[in-house]
């Protein structure tokens, strides 16, 4: 069974910018989650986000805590903004 995180361990994630900007991402011309939008279906593009915040909402507990919760809106911002787009008919 995996344990939660000690104070410690969370004190850490949180002084890291890897919701935003993670390092592992800073490759190329293209941030990946635009290329990844681009080449999806509307359905594929929300089934994608939704899970993301699925499994972040998961984990947050056992691996990185509040940076988790913060990935976790990120996508869910990510859809809000997808979806507005969709009604302003610019997808």
């Amino acid at each position: 069974m995996i344990s939660p995180m000690t104070p410690e361990e969370r004190k850490r994630s949180i002084e890291r910018d890897n919701v935003n900007n993670p390092a592992h991402y800073g490759q190329g011309n293209i941030e990946c989650i635009e290329y990844i939008l681009d080449f999806l279906t509307d359905e594929e593009v929300i089934g994608y986000l939704r899970g993301n915040m699925a499994k972040y909402l998961h984990r947050w507990r056992y691996k990185n805590g509040i940076e988790d919760l913060k990935k976790a809106r990120w996508y869910l911002n990510k859809l809000i903004e997808y979806e507005e787009k969709v009604i302003e008919g610019k997808t």
